[in-house]
């Protein structure tokens, strides 16, 4: 055993007996690491035990093993990097400004099994047999997705997405060139205004770190509640309740879908309810929701805003076999304002590629449509036939002539 696992086994020895909490007591364990660190290596210049080499590097080492995620930690720090997956114990691999690099990190089954429930602890999720596919939040807020054998034909499959979301604001979205000003400025009007608006998009284009930015442009005085099924929006306001779902226990009850906390959402008071991702039948429910009046917000995955749409007419028909597209799509056309769609560049860049705005009228089972912004040589402009004006801005005291002539 070299000198590095000898003071983590130490390390690990003292948290035991001290009853310390690595995730909750990381000051004192950094000093516990500090000080054992020290230790040995006085001992190892008077004695036969292994050198330590750098302190500094082993203090880190030492540090991750116990309190942190062991050799993925320095990929977790690492700010630059988007997300990480492990295929099998050899393979380790990273996204770094959108593509991807194999990385020199080699673990064992035992250390990805041990990392893994080190992770899913702080959520309470389990993973066996029974229950092969697990999501949860890490504590920073990164999603951690995991699929076991028999799923997989052999190793641990692990994902884990970073929240590494650098805008909190609309306006910090026109700063990192994913909105320009005048799409900005309407959107900021459309959220204010009550306007419900669905965030569309390809996995990793920046759905999540889109609704976090409208949120911004919701009243100070609206109560908001969210709905997901891990935590990953990041609202940043006084009144405002996240919920997300709960997995099915051992004897297979105590489930929490998405349906029930949708439903639930609307007994809690709420003036917003923003639901991280649709992509089953809670999609009916929050229809409905928006058609009684309560403004709404959400992701779902898409190409384009009009396979979002289509998408959206077509998912609440999962909810049963009595609800028919002649109920859904009507529902949608008169529920749903805006759609919002993101995308993501070759070279990784995240950014709204249109905006669209739905009419009430629907021809031969298809919503009337209108294209606000749309992109001409990579800049989002508005588009010269564009509907701008809408009865949820003139009804909120907005000035849509004025609006739309600064927009022009």
């Amino acid at each position: 055993m070299d000198g590095v696992r000898i003071v983590e086994e130490e390390v690990r020895e003292v948290i035991r007996l001290r009853g310390l909490d690595p995730a909750r007591e990381s000051n004192e364990v950094r000093r516990i690491v500090y000080e054992a660190v020290r230790d040995y290596d006085e001992r190892s210049m008077r004695g036969t035990l292994p050198q330590l080499g750098a302190l500094d590097e082993v203090n880190r080492e030492v540090f991750d093993a116990v309190a942190g995620f062991g050799p993925l930690q320095p990929l977790l720090d690492d700010p630059t990097i988007e997300e990480i997956w492990i295929n099998s114990p050899t393979q380790v691999f990273c996204a770094r400004g959108g593509t991807s690099e194999l990385t020199s990190i080699r673990l064992s089954d035992e250390q990805v099994e041990t990392l893994v429930e080190r992770m899913l602890k702080p959520s309470g999720r389990r993973l066996d047999l029974s229950s092969p596919f697990v999501d949860a939040a890490l504590p920073d807020g990164s999603r951690l997705h995991v699929v076991i054998p028999d799923i997989t034909r052999r190793h641990w499959s692990v994902n884990i997405r970073k929240f590494v979301a650098r805008a909190q604001r609309i306006d910090q979205l026109v700063d990192l060139g994913s909105l320009t000003p005048s799409a900005a400025q309407y959107l900021q009007a459309a959220i204010s205004s009550g306007m419900n608006v669905l965030v569309s998009g390809a996995t990793q284009a920046g759905k999540t770190t889109m609704l976090n930015c409208l949120t911004s442009a919701i009243g100070v005085r609206e109560r908001v509640v969210t709905i997901e099924e891990i935590f990953e929006l990041q609202v940043n306001r006084r009144d405002v309740v996240a919920m997300q779902c709960r997995q099915a226990n051992l004897e297979g009850g105590g489930e929490i879908t998405m349906r029930r906390l949708v439903k639930e959402a609307l007994r809690m008071r709420p003036d917003r309810v923003i639901i991280g991702e649709v992509r089953e039948a809670e999609s009916l429910d929050m229809l409905i929701a928006m058609n009684a009046g309560l403004p709404a917000m959400a992701s779902i995955h898409a190409n384009s805003a009009r396979d979002a749409i289509t998408k959206i007419c077509t998912l609440p028909l999962l909810a049963g076999e009595n609800i028919s597209a002649q109920f859904v799509v009507p529902t949608v056309a008169t529920s749903i304002d805006l759609v919002v769609h993101c995308e993501r560049t070759a070279g990784g860049h995240r950014q709204v590629s249109e905006i669209v705005k739905l009419g009430q009228r629907v021809e031969n089972g298809v919503i009337e449509t209108s294209q606000l912004f749309h992109r001409v040589g990579g800049e989002l402009v508005v588009n010269n036939n564009a509907e701008l004006a809408h009865d949820k801005l003139e009804r909120a005291g907005v000035d849509v002539a004025g609006l739309v002539e600064v927009l022009a």
